[in-house]
């Protein structure tokens, strides 16, 4: 996968990924406090960068790993 089409991939799967994450840690630790719209987008804002980036660089490797496990797996 080249370049650009990598940062979409790890752009669009963690923006969802990090959604569902950050609201359901921040459901677990808050409540629903009045200010649960704020403390969920601020834990978005910081976590979502963090996992885009690592996503990112570490696809290459991932990919080669599933590759290497699925050579295992079917013989």
């Amino acid at each position: 996968m080249q370049g650009l089409a990598r940062l979409i991939l790890a752009v669009l799967m963690t923006a969802v990924m990090v959604f569902m994450v950050t609201l359901v840690v921040t459901y677990i630790n808050l409540g629903l406090p009045p200010d649960f719209l704020m403390q969920w987008a601020s834990a978005y804002i910081i976590a979502w960068p963090i996992a885009a980036t690592t996503a990112f660089f570490i696809m290459p490797a991932a990919r080669r790993a599933t590759d290497g496990i699925m050579r295992i797996v079917n013989g």
